[in-house]
């Protein structure tokens, strides 16, 4: 739109103004714009935009927070319950008495990639990242995954043994990328975090000389069988893993069976990893793992499944769950985002959630960037926020309790990869300049993680009509109701939302847009 000549004479020292105003603000985003549909949040050493701590005002109010392609960024807002609807067509109805699974928690993963890109800020800097994620006035994260030993998103390969032969693990030390760079950022984080964090390990690859093939990367898979030295041997790393890094008062909640195992099982597979079948990690776990865990240090860790793409369920469950000796030593199955199209979330969750309600599903990775069609960093993309935001709300509404991201920063190649396996990340570093960026999938993550906290439970929720719009919701452990509206049309959505506890909430959506609301019963 052009403005008469008065107007854009006015405009330009308000533009200069209001960057100046940013600058010295608390809460406010210094937006940039790359040319994608939306816009990043700048980010130094003295300036950070964040949601701070989070109150809910007194009973009869709400409160709410909206992030948009337009540029609205967990901006909050209030507004008082109506004791009378307010005769919006649609109504979303809380209902309270139909009640799911309990949250554990959300979160990203501290690669060597993550732990480099950190660490290359200065300390400030670093400071300032590490408190988006993990303080009190950032946005709740409190799971970390941990890869041990290398992955793609590594400078280099290796493991924690990698001198043949040595089955006795004597040789197991832990790299310098451990004890140089991801050790000392997970104890920063921890002691910013208000809460114990979740530990979850996974390991890409065992040492070559265990593997058929002698080989990190490609088709391999342990040599011998289950109960066998090798399969022994590759449990006891695990517990040599958990030793070490316990030296540095860094406990794990949990290990994962191997990060995806039906890529150790791909011809040529280009980077780390270990096959295993749904039967092999079946005896495995019964006759290596579960033993090894439980008589060990940490037998309360938990032990997740899979941990990898959902399409392999219900199968890859059923294998494994079905079996006694393998089911006692198990926790959860760990699900991967990609390739999620391909399987609707109600056969493949749905379904393993039924069969087996005991165990917990949860997901373990997911990143946008990664499909060749869409590749790399892309700084300011809404839609990949949209994508996070719907699978996420997907997997809420079957059964899962809670989704962590990929890498938590990478730079603005989305690396370093030694395979050059360049993808996206909520948080992106520009060493030169000392800054990062937080993209709209940071803000995703956020309208989740801020707001549920570990013990919420999902409840019901009922639209009078067909519509456009996402939505789960949540009643937390202090009895407060959340609710997480996702509007991926392009066009406004008008609604109320109707809790039977406390009366009506007048709403709108706007265009493509991500809504949390929240609001006291008591």
């Amino acid at each position: 739109m052009a403005f008469p000549v008065p107007w854009s004479v006015v405009l330009v020292p308000v533009f200069i103004a209001a960057e100046l105003i940013l600058c010295s603000g608390s809460n406010n985003c210094l937006a940039r714009n790359f040319g994608h549909d939306s816009i990043v949040c700048e980010c130094n050493s003295t300036h950070c935009d964040s949601v701070g701590l989070v109150t809910l005002p007194p009973l009869g109010n709400y409160s709410s927070y909206l992030s948009s392609m337009a540029g609205s960024r967990l901006e909050a807002s209030q507004g008082q319950v109506q004791m009378n609807s307010t005769g919006a067509g649609l109504r979303l109805t809380i209902v309270p008495y139909q009640k799911y699974q309990r949250i554990r928690g959300f979160g990203g993963a501290m690669t060597d990639a993550a732990a480099i890109n950190i660490l290359s800020l200065s300390d400030g800097a670093q400071e300032q990242l590490l408190r988006q994620y993990f303080s009190n006035e950032g946005i709740g994260y409190s799971i970390v995954r941990v890869p041990m030993a290398s992955c793609d998103f590594s400078t280099r390969l290796y493991t924690y043994a990698d001198k043949p032969g040595g089955y006795n693990l004597s040789s197991f030390t832990l790299a310098p990328e451990d004890t140089k760079m991801k050790i000392p950022l997970l104890q920063h984080a921890q002691a910013m975090s208000p809460k114990p964090l979740s530990l979850l390990a996974s390991a890409w690859s065992a040492p070559a000389w265990m593997k058929t093939n002698d080989a990190l990367t490609g088709k391999g898979s342990l040599k011998g069988l289950p109960g066998g030295k090798e399969h022994k041997t590759w449990a006891q790393y695990y517990i040599r893993f958990l030793e070490e890094y316990a030296k540095y008062n860094l406990t794990f909640w949990a290990v994962t069976t191997g990060n995806e195992p039906s890529a150790g099982r791909m011809t040529n597979y280009s980077f780390q990893a270990l096959g295993f079948t749904p039967e092999e990690q079946r005896d495995w776990v019964a006759m290596d793992l579960g033993p090894a865990m439980y008589a060990s240090s940490f037998p309360h860790t938990h032990i997740i499944i899979l941990d990898d793409n959902r399409l392999l369920l219900p199968h890859w469950a059923k294998v494994v769950l079905n079996d006694v000796h393998a089911g006692r030593y198990i926790h959860g199955v760990g699900v991967h985002w990609y390739l999620d199209t391909f399987v609707p979330a109600e056969i493949s969750l749905g379904t393993t959630h039924h069969l087996y309600p005991e165990y917990y599903l949860f997901g373990t990775e997911a990143c946008a960037g990664w499909n060749p069609r869409d590749r790399g960093v892309k700084l300011g993309s809404w839609d990949r926020a949209e994508q996070y935001a719907h699978d996420i709300i997907e997997d809420l509404n079957h059964y899962v309790v809670g989704w962590t991201d990929w890498n938590l920063a990478l730079d603005q190649t989305g690396g370093p990869n030694w395979v050059k396996n360049f993808v996206d990340s909520p948080i992106i570093v520009d060493a030169k300049r000392d800054i990062f960026y937080k993209q709209p999938t940071f803000y995703s993550m956020a309208h989740f993680s801020k707001f549920l906290w570990e013990g919420s439970q999902r409840v019901g929720v009922s639209a009078s009509e067909e519509t456009k719009m996402e939505f789960s919701a949540f009643v937390r452990p202090d009895d407060s109701v959340v609710l997480i509206i996702l509007n991926r049309s392009p066009s406004e959505i008008q609604f109320e939302v109707w809790d039977p506890a406390v009366g009506y909430i007048p709403c709108t959506a706007p265009a493509h847009s991500l809504l949390t609301l929240a609001w006291n019963t008591h």
